[in-house]
């Protein structure tokens, strides 16, 4: 028996596949631009604990990775920290956004971060096609870390004050090697932030601190941090699509940008004066983010640059 088609449905599916093609087409030069380039992507808030932007992102990655761009993802996961933590009755506290850690504690993160949820994010992008591994900071040796402490002013005695908050570290020295070894083999690094000194003892890192210290040890093309808002806002609440140096430090200074937006500017300038090319925070609530940034003329977000650039 003969398919036969209306006219109409001809009209319409020409029209769709003259629409991909121009995707297609208007995203060639891009693809053709970052072709071979590392991306560094931090991956928490909304885009992490909603099923669709998860599954979106999962499918992003691993493109990513089909056409010739090598990505790197760093997680968060606080939200099933606190869950864990919950479940076995332990209490936290919180200092700037900054959980204070024992070694109860630790065990605990390490256990959700290196595992639940690192094979979770891994499973999404291996769902998709591509070819992903769960590693933590302490593999390979990738982050070293020291004990961070905390310096917070007192209004009291008039000055600042440090806070211990235990094993809580930060980046001194990142290894790539690890990193290099498994993009150079096809696959996709999934780093969870924990990292461990000179003398074996495991640190919790802030994922966007880590993202943006591997960022710059790799010389990524972009960090992308993916939060849950447009990017950074003026005082009229629009969108800044773009920033030097020089003009975060001074948006900053100005209070144009405040509160915890501040710890996130400071690290992308971080990876900027470490190597990374530029760095992008976007909102990771909306689909297709790191595609919209790297693939469309107007990109998403607000891109931090060198002030040479």
């Amino acid at each position: 028996m003969t398919k036969q088609k209306s006219l109409d449905s001809v009209k319409k599916a020409a029209k769709e596949a003259h629409e991909q093609a121009s995707v297609l087409a208007r995203a060639l030069p891009y693809l053709r631009r970052y072709t071979g380039d590392t991306i560094v992507v931090k991956y928490g808030g909304h885009a992490m604990v909603d099923n669709g932007l998860s599954n979106a992102f999962g499918n992003d990655i691993a493109l990513l990775k089909q056409v010739g761009i090598n990505p790197i993802v760093v997680h968060g996961g606080g939200p099933q920290i606190n869950a864990m933590l919950e479940r076995m009755d332990v209490e936290t506290t919180f200092v700037d956004g900054l959980r204070v850690t024992n070694a109860a504690i630790i065990d605990v993160i390490e256990m959700v971060l290196a595992g639940t949820v690192n094979k979770q994010v891994a499973t999404l992008i291996n769902q998709a096609g591509a070819l992903a591994v769960g590693i933590s900071g302490k593999d390979g040796g990738l982050i070293e870390a020291q004990k961070l402490m905390k310096h917070v002013w007192d209004d009291s005695i008039k000055r600042e004050r440090t806070i211990d908050l235990g094993l809580v570290g930060q980046p001194v020295r990142i290894d790539p090697r690890v990193l290099y070894a498994l993009s150079g083999s096809g696959l996709i690094p999934v780093v969870a932030p924990i990292g461990m000194d000179k003398q074996g003892q495991t640190y919790n890192i802030n994922a966007d601190i880590a993202a943006g210290a591997i960022a710059g040890a790799v010389r990524a093309s972009r960090l992308f941090m993916l939060t849950d808002v447009p990017g950074v806002l003026d005082k009229g609440g629009n969108l800044i699509s773009e920033l030097t140096e020089e003009e975060a430090k001074e948006a900053i200074a100005n209070g144009v940008i405040t509160g915890g937006m501040i710890p996130k500017i400071e690290t992308c300038l971080e990876a900027v004066k470490a190597g990374a090319q530029a760095a992008v925070i976007m909102d990771g609530r909306v689909p297709h983010a790191c595609l919209l940034e790297l693939f469309t003329e107007g990109g998403s977000g607000t891109i931090i640059r060198p002030n040479h650039s």
